[in-house]
């Protein structure tokens, strides 16, 4: 292939694995090169309760004329209705997208209580075009088939079936993440702890069996110049 650059790419549909979906099911791709706070803001506000805009306003200010101030009658008015969340959402994700694909996945379990999950792993078919670096050559085009790993997973409020394969069911993601943080607390003590030193291990005190026993230093020798002065004093008496 070293005569050859990439083209282009083309990723073949993928079918939907989940049977009987609603065609307005919102559906969130995601990508390698996809950022999680973007996803998580459009499915967030798929998933959550968000007043739409005010067709007017309830009330008017007020108006100060001559140094007194004088409130205006409120006019009433209609305040539209609040959209409702969706029921379900659709994350998928293929090649390095799969695990950005779960990230989001988790994010919004945790922030949307009560999801129900399910979960299909399959492959995209996805079709490279090649073209030769020099065209003079006499060499074709090539086309290159390649199967890369997807993964879909759905997202509802609304109970499903437990038999199938990938199925989650909602849960207590509070206690999980408060006991996974106090399994690493006690492993980070654990570790601290022996690798504490000893005291008294290696100072210049020690205890011997009658008591603490002071260690002594290097003995004092006399010097050569203290025994020759030595001997030249016993020489002059």
């Amino acid at each position: 292939m070293e005569n050859y650059s990439k083209a282009w790419t083309v990723e073949q549909p993928c079918p939907c694995p989940f049977p009987g979906l609603s065609s307005d099911t919102n559906e969130v791709r995601v990508k390698d090169g996809s950022k999680i706070r973007n996803l998580m803001r459009y499915a967030l506000s798929c998933m959550e309760v968000k007043p739409r805009a005010l067709e007017g306003e309830g009330g008017h200010p007020k108006s100060e004329e001559g140094g007194s101030t004088t409130e205006v009658q409120e006019t009433p008015s209609s305040q539209a209705p609040e959209k409702m969340p969706s029921r379900q959402i659709v994350f998928t994700g293929t090649g390095k997208g799969v695990s950005k694909a779960i990230t989001c996945v988790e994010i919004l379990k945790r922030r949307v209580k009560g999801l129900y999950q399910q979960t299909r792993l399959l492959f995209s078919t996805v079709l490279e075009v090649w073209e030769p670096l020099e065209p003079a050559a006499g060499l074709d085009s090539l086309n290159v088939s390649r199967n890369i790993p997807a993964i879909w997973v759905l997202l509802s409020r609304d109970p499903l079936d437990a038999s199938l394969p990938g199925y989650q069911a909602p849960g207590n993601f509070d206690a999980l993440w408060a006991q996974a943080a106090k399994e690493d607390a006690g492993v980070a003590g654990g570790q601290r702890h022996g690798g504490r030193r000893k005291r008294g291990g290696g100072g210049g005190r020690g205890k011997g069996p009658g008591g603490p026993v002071r260690q002594t230093g290097r003995s004092r020798e006399p010097g050569k110049g203290q025994s020759r002065g030595k001997g030249a004093l016993a020489g002059q008496e």
